[in-house]
């Protein structure tokens, strides 16, 4: 395929967009297993940056499904391009100025350092650590049943790896703590980069 194509540097950038919401942009890149409570930290969070003034974005896995991601499934490829994509689409957040939260399984840790590389200084990685009995406990859709009884593929931490990421930002273990708990520690570890 020929790519005949130049990026255009643009007059107003995202230092400028920063300094005028007073804020520096960056990705809050939460990762776990499902069930591990990543959507609901990520929107607690929201919540608190919101009503600090900041502007965000949250990017949910499931939403990002629905809409953009939807012509994907979760074969090993697909993961890929799922999450090459949100980090593609958390990068123009950023360059609009925004914080932007995501809350998606992304469960290879390749893929998590492809997300850094595309996103680039303002990527932060935040563990959402728990075990895999306390998820299926939460899990309310019956997911971790299926996938023991053979009926979805391709399943985070049954049937398919989940690799711990190796030095996150900030880890969280929401069987120690509750929402409002993991909420303060990530703003006590990346409050100074916001």
């Amino acid at each position: 395929m020929e790519r005949n194509l130049t990026w255009h540097n643009m007059d107003i950038d995202r230092t400028l967009r920063e300094q005028q919401m007073g804020q520096n942009a960056c990705t809050i890149w939460m990762s776990g297993l499902s069930g591990a409570g990543k959507s609901t930290i990520a929107n607690a969070l929201e919540k608190r940056l919101y009503a600090m003034g900041k502007k965000t974005m949250l990017l949910d896995g499931d939403n990002v499904r629905m809409g953009l991601n939807s012509n994907l499934g979760f074969s090993d490829e697909d993961r890929i391009e799922n999450i090459r994509r949100i980090a593609e689409v958390a990068k123009l957040m950023n360059d609009a100025g925004l914080i932007v939260i995501t809350a998606f399984i992304s469960p290879y840790r390749q893929d998590r350092r492809n997300a850094k590389k595309i996103i680039g200084e303002g990527f932060r990685e935040v563990y959402v650590s728990t075990s895999i009995a306390e998820c299926e406990k939460r899990d309310v859709k019956g997911l971790y049943k299926a996938a023991r009884e053979g009926k979805i593929a391709h399943f985070t931490g049954i049937t398919s790896p989940y690799e711990v990421p190796e030095h996150p930002d900030v880890a969280v273990d929401t069987a120690e703590m509750d929402v409002e708990a993991c909420v303060d520690h990530i703003l006590n570890r990346l409050g100074c980069l916001l």
